[in-house]
This record gives structure tokens, sequence and C-alpha cells, in this order.
């Protein structure tokens, strides 16, 4: 027995919240939006998947933002999606250094915190 990989991470977000979440993770942060099945799609909420990247939201009724725990996205050509998220009014937090990553943060429409990650190449 043994788990294989991570499926697929889900964060919460507010109720009504859809379209800040489209406009985020499918606007900036450039992950196409898929359809929730349809029995799911009645929850509320947006699912963005890529190949094996995939971030569902989900709407929580008393909704409080991850502050903490967070996803770790990898990205290439992190300082040009720096540039658009500030572009969008997104603050970008740079934290301390990990060797072998550039890397910063950035909080979600709800306040949930994204960690965005480039290797070095070292």
């Amino acid at each position: 027995m043994r788990i294989d990989r991570l499926e697929h991470v889900q964060l919460a977000m507010p109720s009504g919240g859809e379209a800040l979440a489209r406009d985020f993770y499918s606007g900036v942060l450039e992950i196409p939006e898929i359809p929730k099945p349809p029995n799911l799609a009645k929850r509320g909420g947006c699912w963005f998947e890529r190949g094996g990247l995939k971030i569902h939201l989900g709407v929580e009724s008393e909704f409080r933002p991850a502050r903490k725990a967070h996803p770790a996205l990898l990205v290439v050509d992190l300082q040009t999606l720096v540039g658009k998220l500030k572009s969008a009014g997104h603050r970008v937090v740079e934290n301390e250094p990990l060797e072998g990553y550039h890397r910063v943060y950035v909080d979600d429409p709800f306040g949930n915190r994204i960690e965005l990650m480039e290797p070095t190449g070292s």
C-alpha cells in the first residue's frame, strides 16, 4: 500500500464568490475553469484544472480564510506572474529565502494564502 500523489487541493470560499474566484484563478493565474459535476455544482464553488494541477474552491457557510495552511504552486516565469498580480491589485509578499527557489506569497480574493515558487536552477 502507498499513497501515490495529491489528486487535488480544495480551498474554502464564501457563498457567492464564484466571480471573484474566476477572476483570480482563471484570469490572473491562468488556470482554466472546468465544469463541476452537476450533483456537486448545486453546492456552489469552482474547479480550476490544467493537467495534474487541480485547485477546487468550495463554499463554506462559516468561511474563514486559510492564513497559514496553503498550497504551494510551481511557476514558470515567476517575475512575470508577480507583475501580473501587482497590476491586478494583489499584494505580493516575499518571505524568508528557501534554498533552490524564488518564492512569494499572495492571498486569493478571499484571503487564502497561496505560495508561488520557481526553481532557481542551481
